[in-house]
């Protein structure tokens, strides 16, 4: 009897966490953008709290108010000038045809002869038509999906606003209950108290570790491309700052996708310590990002292959858009806590197992 109870109440609780999922699944990316910004603006409003003794209620509204406008306040000034500069580039690429400079080049120095000469031991060939194809294609590719990521605010402004003040509001409570809701979730969970803190932990650093290190230093890269790009004339470079600011949180690639093809286009049009400065630049600034910078800000928090980062952002990004960036990482670090929690606790129950079956 006991037991029929016991699997009457398991079918009910299992019906109760589907259908509370399904009823919080339209506020799944609010909910967790909200647990992600808590836990980098939780310093501020534990600082506000305990060392100057301001009440709990106003400590987490002065916080929300803090995160209101170093958020909401330049994502909305910036996503006019991103939208128009990216449909810009929508449909350069859409109708691109090769700048006059370029195709000189190309033609007076043979360049796709040359390349010709090179692919012909595996029976291929280019031509201008082919590279101009290719470049109009990565220009609307490059150009939709900025220029999507835009109209995801701009198309509903209404629902941008309604949903980011709703994150506000979790924002507020988490500040206030976070500690209980912890509490909840371990009491809940039946792994041991200890894994339980353990995966939360991983969470809490991988979530600082990207919107504080990876976040911070891919502003500054953006930022500071986006001036070179505009002080040496070219076009859209507040797009282009956007862009390595997104790239920047890639740690192969990084913003060398925009700065060395800017600095081949500087060298195609005879402008020689442009390409130059162009290259030396890229090189200064992304050394001290990656090797000096960052290391200081993350500091021992992600412990995560290099490799492993580069694809769980790629992933992150098809699959949720820009806040893949934030999901995808976290993801993995869920992936790599249960594994390191299997390896402590868990394996050696596995094994004895796994040798009566090989015998």
């Amino acid at each position: 009897m006991s037991d029929l109870i016991f699997w009457f109440f398991l079918g009910l609780f299992l019906i109760s966490f589907f259908l509370i999922g399904w009823l919080m699944l339209p506020f799944l990316s609010t909910i967790v953008l909200a647990a992600v910004v808590t836990g980098v603006f939780n310093p501020v409003y534990r600082c506000m709290y305990k060392k100057f003794g301001i009440r709990q209620t106003f400590s987490a509204l002065i916080t929300c108010v803090l995160i209101f406008f170093i958020l909401f306040v330049p994502i909305f000034f910036f996503t006019g000038i991103l939208s128009k500069e990216a449909y810009d580039f929508y449909l350069m690429g859409k109708t691109a045809v090769l700048d006059g400079q370029v195709k000189n080049f190309l033609e007076s120095y043979h360049v796709i002869e040359k390349i010709n000469t090179m692919l012909s031991n595996i029976n291929m060939n280019v031509s201008i038509e082919d590279m101009n194809r290719s470049l109009s294609e990565v220009g609307k590719v490059l150009g939709l999906f900025l220029l999507d990521q835009a109209k995801l605010i701009t198309s509903n402004i209404f629902s941008f606003v309604v949903n980011f003040f709703f994150m506000l509001l979790i924002v507020f409570f988490l500040f206030m209950d976070s500690g209980k809701l912890v509490d909840f979730i371990i009491d809940l969970s039946p792994l041991p108290k200890d894994q339980d803190e353990k995966l939360i932990q991983k969470f809490k650093d991988m979530a600082g570790a990207i919107l504080i290190g990876y976040g911070f230093a891919g502003i500054i890269q953006g930022t500071i491309g986006g001036l070179i790009f505009a002080a040496f004339g070219l076009n859209a470079p507040f797009l282009w700052g956007v862009l390595m600011a997104l790239l920047a949180f890639l740690p192969i690639i990084g913003i060398g996708v925009v700065f060395l093809p800017a600095a081949v286009f500087m060298f195609i049009q005879e402008r020689l310590f442009a390409g130059c400065f162009f290259i030396v630049f890229y090189l200064v600034l992304s050394f001290g990002v990656e090797n000096i910078l960052k290391p200081k800000i993350v500091g021992n928090r992600v412990k995560m292959h290099t490799l492993l980062v580069f694809l769980a952002i790629i992933g992150g990004m098809k699959l949720f858009g820009i806040l893949g960036i934030i999901y995808g990482p976290l993801i993995v670090t869920c992936f790599l806590t249960l594994v390191d929690i299997y390896h402590e606790n868990y394996q050696k129950m596995v094994e004895p197992v796994g040798s009566v079956f090989s015998g």
